[in-house]
Formats: structure tokens, sequence, C-alpha cells
């Protein structure tokens, strides 16, 4: 199995283990975690408790499924600072107003959300079972950061034959926004597309794929 990327994502810590007779002493991967500061325009705008991978897929991702930014072109320019734990973005508009209504989400990793909207969506995208059950062993084999540590959360997104976009974290909400992220960054499109998630999907997660315009859950 190729392993992902160590730095932060799955530090390796020395435990005792036992193993049904008696304690080794071992050493074992676990999830990274990271309390990301996001700032815009100068000011503060929140914290995310995050697994430290494709953060600046995050940080996009948070944007635009809140409705800050409409697309790339909102952005003049986005700095993460890992060691510093912070993403100071500013964006084309200095007088955008940011929400000051947050709500927190249930789940591993604490996510944040500032408005409750309702979306909608029409699409004709179908997908047979069949398609479904081998879209979800392509899903397992790419969840390598889970298959090394555990704890984590894994989402992708899928034309219905293959795998797009993977992401991992340790909290679901968190996967979901690196998709959209990632898609903005390298131009893909999430319409018209299905999304598989290892998390429970909750209200928050329907309205982030609606937000993408992702029809099949």
């Amino acid at each position: 199995m190729d392993k992902p990327d160590m730095k932060g994502a799955a530090p390796e810590v020395v435990c005792d283990r036992f193993t049904g007779e008696e304690w080794d002493r071992t050493s074992v991967h676990v999830p990274g975690e990271m309390a990301l500061a996001i700032y815009v325009n100068r000011r503060e705008l929140v914290t995310i408790l995050c697994t430290p991978t494709k953060l600046n897929c995050l940080v996009l991702g948070f944007l635009y499924a809140e409705g800050i930014i409409s697309g790339i072109g909102d952005v003049a320019s986005m700095k993460v600072c890992e060691e510093d734990s912070l993403a100071d973005v500013m964006l084309s508009d200095p007088k955008v107003e940011l929400p000051a209504q947050r709500t927190l989400t249930p789940g591993c990793g604490g996510g944040a959300s500032f408005k409750t909207r309702e979306q909608r969506l029409d699409s004709d995208l179908v997908a047979t079972p069949e398609e479904v059950l081998s879209l979800m062993k392509q899903f397992q084999e790419q969840m390598k950061l889970y298959r090394l540590c555990g704890g984590v959360h894994t989402s992708a997104l899928s034309d219905t034959k293959n795998l797009l976009v993977v992401a991992e974290d340790i909290g679901r909400h968190n996967t979901m926004d690196k998709i959209l992220g990632e898609c903005l960054l390298k131009g893909l499109s999430t319409r018209d597309r299905l999304l598989l998630s290892t998390g429970r999907v909750s209200s928050e997660m329907l309205l982030k794929a609606a937000k993408m315009q992702a029809p099949l859950v």
C-alpha cells in the first residue's frame, strides 16, 4: 500500500499494546489533527479542527460552501501556513460582508456552518446498483490514510464510473469541503456527480452536496 504524506497526517507514536497475554511496546500511526484559523480580509472567520492535508482545498471549499465566494476568481490571494495553523485569504472585493452567526455541526472535527439555506437542484443523473457497488470497491481501495491509522472519514466525487477526487479527514464535513475546493482549483465540475462518504449523511452534508449540484449521495 502506498502511504499518504506522513507530515502531520498520521504521525508515528510509541504506545503499549495488549496482545491477549502481555503488554507489548510498539509504534503505531495515529490521525493527525490541527486547529486551522481562517482569516478573510484580515478578519478571523472561523477555526476548523482538521487533518493537515489539502488545507488549501479545505479553505476554498469551506468559503464556497458557505457562500462567501462564488468561485476561484473571488480570491485575490491565499496563504496557508501549516506551521502557524493559519490561512490568510484576501478577497477581490474588500467590502464583502462576512457572516457573524455560526452554527456548530455534530460529528468529529467540530464542523461549523454560518447559515442554513435551502438548496434545490434538478438532475437526470442515474446510477445502477452495480455501478454503486463497483464505486464502493474503488472507494475502499482509496482510503489510504484510514487503512494506515484508522479514525478518519473519507469522501469521494464520482461520474458514476470512476472516482474523480478523494479526500480524507477527521471530520466528515471537511472531506466534502476538501473535494469542493480541489474541484475549484482544478476546474472540475461537481454538477451531476455522485458523492460517496463514510460519514453519517446529515442535513449539513446534504446541503454541501446540493451546493455542489451533486444529486446522488
